[in-house]
């Protein structure tokens, strides 16, 4: 496919409720909002039809995982398909009965299904109890091949590792693409809200700049109660943003709103920046060999 050099892209933060209904509802008319500004390119949250549910480890949650393609990929495809645009969404996939996944798929203009991505690395920390419901990716980090370019396709906590996206980036993609759900405990003091969200920030920027491609990160916003009552919830700090090649900030939302980002990315831009710096040039393949150990003793 050829990909346009001057692509519009958008996400969606929003807010959730236990409302399956209202939550797709909240997306698609954010979608809507955004393919009117001219968006081609469309990224929704991470799990955008729920609460964040692994706050606790419940059985009964399992009911709201769903097949892929499925309810959710049906609408979203036919949507796709009605505005002419890519869609990249974030579901609670059922594989099979006992076996499920933290899946991104990808919709193309067309409504049909470009690929999808099932979440690599998964967390098992309080309050993001990933483990008791996902099991970890088995598709590897292969870009998704759409109609807007090669999508690299991660989810949330693969946002922390280095490796991943250099993968992606090293199979050809062109954008980095993570929906999100990550937010405080409303418990930590404030400068420590501050360390943690700047973190975040700092290593996807940084994703951008050791890789010469744009980063969308789309996080959800708003605070989720416990249903256990164990804890005061997640108080999820929003901030989403684009950044550019460069690790350039392109657009930022704010950490209390719902809010659309609209930006239009030059992708030539990614092919002169990493002609100035040919990080890919200059690894030294021949001695990372100790990057597949977890640990040198």
């Amino acid at each position: 496919m050829t990909k346009p050099t001057h692509l519009k892209v958008a996400l969606v933060q929003q807010s959730n409720t236990d409302n399956a209904q209202d939550n797709m509802a909240k997306s698609i008319a954010g979608i809507r909002d955004a393919a009117s500004q001219g968006a081609k390119l469309i990224v929704l949250q991470e799990l955008h039809r729920s609460l964040y549910f692994c706050q606790t480890e419940d059985v009964d949650v399992f009911d709201l995982a769903e097949t892929i393609p499925g309810p959710s990929t049906d609408t979203l495809g036919a949507l796709a398909k009605e505005l002419n645009v890519v869609i990249v969404s974030s579901l609670f996939e059922k594989r099979a009965t006992g076996l499920y996944h933290n899946t991104a798929v990808v919709l193309e203009t067309d409504g049909s299904i470009a690929g999808k991505y099932r979440k690599m690395h998964i967390p098992d920390d309080p309050g993001f109890y990933e483990k008791f419901y996902f099991t970890p990716g088995d598709l590897g980090f292969e870009p998704i091949h759409t109609s807007v370019g090669k999508l690299g396709v991660l989810v949330c906590w693969d946002q922390w590792f280095p490796e991943a996206a250099r993968l992606m980036a090293m199979a050809g993609a062109e954008i980095l693409i993570y929906p999100t759900a990550i937010g405080w405990d409303p418990r930590d003091e404030k400068d420590e809200q501050t360390r943690q969200k700047d973190a975040w920030v700092i290593s996807q920027r940084a994703h951008a700049v050791a890789n010469g491609v744009p980063v969308i990160s789309c996080n959800r916003v708003g605070h989720e109660s416990d249903p256990s009552g164990q804890s005061e919830g997640i108080q999820f700090w929003g901030n989403s943003f684009i950044a550019g090649p460069q690790g350039e900030i392109l657009a930022e939302a704010n950490n209390s709103d719902e809010q659309l980002l609209v930006v239009e990315l030059d992708q030539a831009r990614s092919e002169n920046i990493r002609r100035i710096w040919p990080y890919l040039r200059d690894r030294r393949i021949d001695h990372y060999q100790d990057l597949t150990k977890i640990y040198r003793d």
